[in-house]
């Protein structure tokens, strides 16, 4: 049992036990890919899968999991709300690497300046994430231009501890989990022309940026070469360029 498969297990069983959920298609050669990092005697077999679902009100609930050793352990786990939805994403960077852990959760707002969204999305949050700050402490700058991206209860902290991870970090991701399920249960779709385009142009900003800065770009070209890791990026994991191209 790798160290974020729990997480992984539970998002989905969760997941599948409130919403109606669908499979979203995975590309072919995405679903599992097989690598080798490091050298010598420090060579370690790294796998990597893909998840995919969707239901009536999220477009694509995916998962990047890539096992790696007690070195490399990586989580990543995005939801992306119908176009037809204020919803924001739900996001999830688990990372573990030589040097420690790295944790992100938060749900990301489409509309980051706009005060009655936050007031609908991330006041109700806030004192989940207050409650979670004393065990799990910010984790320091990120960059500027990533911050109208994520919300005033975004958790970014970098416990040391491997237990940390397994105990408060699982029961944040949980319960930011449940909180997010709520929230989704209750949106109600959206009709008005000028506020579609809004959520479609804050959601393919979200999007490009995130398909731009992928911070797992190096490590997965390393591991399967730059032509694969683009593809994924862009042909799974940040899609929404493609299938608005489709659907245009």
């Amino acid at each position: 049992m790798t160290l974020y498969q729990p997480f992984l297990d539970y998002a989905i069983a969760t997941l599948q036990s409130k919403l109606d959920l669908e499979p979203y298609p995975i590309p072919d050669g995405f679903e599992r890919k097989e690598g080798v990092m490091g050298k010598g005697k420090r060579q370690e077999p790294v796998l990597t899968t893909s998840h995919g679902y969707k239901s009536s009100k999220l477009r694509q609930i995916r998962a990047a999991h890539v096992q790696g050793g007690n070195s490399l352990q990586v989580l990543n786990f995005v939801i992306f709300p119908q176009l037809n939805y204020d919803l924001p994403f739900f996001g999830a960077d688990l990372v573990t690497l030589p040097g420690g852990h790295l944790i992100a959760i938060d749900m990301q707002p489409l509309f980051s300046q706009n005060e009655s969204y936050q007031a609908k999305y991330s006041e109700p949050i806030m004192p989940m994430f207050h409650a979670y700050q004393q065990d799990l402490p910010w984790g320091g700058d990120f960059p500027e231009e990533a911050q109208q991206y994520f919300s005033p209860a975004f958790l970014w902290t970098r416990p040391s501890e491997t237990e940390v991870v397994k105990t408060k970090v699982f029961a944040a991701f949980r319960d930011y989990l449940h909180a997010y399920i709520n929230f989704v249960e209750q949106a109600v779709e959206i009709h008005d022309p000028q506020q579609l385009s809004a959520i479609q142009q804050a959601q393919k900003s979200y999007a490009d940026y995130r398909a731009e800065k992928d911070p797992a770009r190096g490590m997965l070209t390393r591991l399967y070469g730059s032509e694969w890791t683009e593809e994924y990026i862009h042909g799974f994991l940040f899609d929404l360029d493609r299938k608005l191209a489709l659907a245009g």
